[in-house]
């Protein structure tokens, strides 16, 4: 294959991957459904800030506005049959699909022109198969950021070539800046940007040109809660955010789970990076971990910003091996090595991917909407913004934690108690009472269950349980 077409390898792969089963695999998970709402409530108001909370910018939320407004969405006729409302996250599913793939090319470009083909091509590629990779399927804030992210770090790589044009270091900069705009961490890598910009003529000019948009798109956010006469709420939204903390050894121990040999390799990669005073994959890489240990962000999908350059890392590694190691200068042997690590990838991957997770989740939803009856109806973002904004039903809270702070009006209500109800339960004595005053009425078992989440890379699937077991629960309030 020529060398102008090896792209396609990853590319194919990736597209392969994200789009065979967007909507089975993984789970619905809790935040999807809350930025849909978001999303739907920007279709229908205009407006990008939901209710009083100000926990993140409005990038991402405009962006998927944006993709529903242009496919007409949603797309149902009414139907409550649990395919039809498993189709609802068919769009938003595709579209981040879509993303990965174009992920995928970024990387690619990254580490050609960093490095070389070579690098490039396997980067890519694990970036493709890996199974981490099956994460930036969610409806993520941390995955619609990572493709601007990208853009602005190509943008800047290419500014600082001898003959580039100047536009593109505020181009650059506009893409960092929405970036940071979807969600505010991104702003770690203001150092990693900044230093690509300043190696073309070491002048602080350039850098001004390209910071501008960096810092004026960002506090479009704070402008709004201040339009709003909410700056108050704002501040009090940005200072609980920094206040969440967990320990970063929680989710390194997620990130094992899901892919202990991109983690290896890729920390080996960065360890390599440091010795060989590689600064571009450490200027990617420690500022945000760094943030990561300071703040305590507890996802693992807080990864998702420095998986392309793990995979970076780790491809300079595997490829400088022979180097390094005399047993593996055989190129048979070094070409096994590598060959045998994505194949391990590619098809611990496919085993988890093309399993339906999601559809008891769906299941329960059908019967609640058809037997709802006028109850208030106690549910996850997950499935609240379907509720109400497809199907219209009243007494739908945003999510079940508003019983916390707004009295339930309906004398009968409905609870979809999943997992993330059953562990919120400690939250106040409110949502122990909602859960102790219903009955189960139906239960739906999930077909995460039936795997031995022990057996890798079975162990995915201890990240999907909005797919556990669902108990709908009925009963009186008072």
């Amino acid at each position: 294959m020529k060398k102008k077409y090896i792209i396609l390898i990853p590319l194919i792969l990736a597209s392969f991957i994200h789009l065979v089963n967007p909507v089975g695999f993984p789970d619905i998970f809790f935040d999807e459904g809350i930025y849909m709402r978001r999303a739907m409530n920007m279709v229908d108001t205009g407006n990008p800030q939901e209710g009083y909370l100000y926990d993140h910018p409005y990038f991402g939320q405009v962006l998927l506005a944006g993709v529903l407004q242009i496919t007409n969405y949603p797309h149902n006729d009414g139907s409550t049959d649990p395919a039809s409302l498993q189709s609802l996250y068919l769009v938003p599913r595709l579209f981040m699909g879509m993303i990965a793939v174009l992920d995928t090319f970024l990387v690619y470009q990254i580490a050609k022109e960093k490095f070389n083909c070579n690098v490039a091509l396997l980067s890519s590629t694990l970036f493709a198969v890996m199974p981490f990779t099956w994460i930036f399927d969610r409806i993520l804030l941390d995955s619609i950021l990572l493709p601007f992210l990208l853009g602005s770090i190509l943008l800047a790589i290419h500014f600082a070539k001898p003959q580039s044009k100047l536009w593109l270091a505020p181009v650059s900069g506009i893409m960092l800046g929405l970036a940071i705009f979807t969600k505010i961490p991104a702003f770690v890598f203001i150092p990693l940007v900044a230093w690509l910009i300043f190696q073309k003529r070491g002048k602080y000019q350039d850098m001004l040109i390209w910071i501008i948009p960096v810092l004026l798109i960002p506090m479009l956010w704070p402008a709004n809660s201040i339009v709003l006469d909410q700056f108050d709420l704002w501040v009090e939204g940005v200072l609980w955010q920094s206040q969440r903390s967990n320990s970063i050894l929680d989710i390194i121990y997620y990130f094992l789970l899901v892919d202990p040999v991109l983690f290896v390799i890729g920390m080996a990669g960065i360890i390599y990076s440091a010795i060989t005073r590689n600064k571009f994959a450490l200027f990617w890489f420690i500022p945000f971990v760094a943030f990561l240990s300071l703040v305590g962000f507890k996802q693992y999908f807080h990864w998702i910003p420095v998986i392309p350059i793990l995979c970076i890392a780790a491809s300079v590694w595997l490829l400088d091996m022979p180097k390094k190691i005399k047993y593996l200068q055989s190129k048979t042997v070094h070409r096994i090595v590598i060959a045998s690590i994505l194949a391990f990838g590619f098809s611990s991957t496919i085993l988890i991917i093309t399993n339906d997770v999601s559809y008891n989740q769906f299941e329960a939803l059908s019967y609640v909407i058809e037997n709802q009856d006028g109850h208030t109806i106690l549910a996850s973002p997950s499935y609240s913004w379907i509720l109400y904004d497809v199907f219209g039903i009243e007494n739908v809270p945003i999510d079940y934690s508003m019983v916390l702070f707004n009295p339930i009006e309906t004398k009968k209500i409905t609870v979809i108690a999943d997992s993330n109800f059953m562990l919120d339960q400690n939250r106040g004595d409110i949502l122990r009472k909602v859960y102790n005053s219903t009955q189960s009425i139906r239960y739906f078992e999930g077909r995460v269950n039936g795997f031995d989440d022990r057996v890798y890379p079975y162990t995915s699937m201890l990240l999907n349980q909005d797919g556990f077991s669902i108990d709908v629960r009925a009963g009186d309030w008072k």
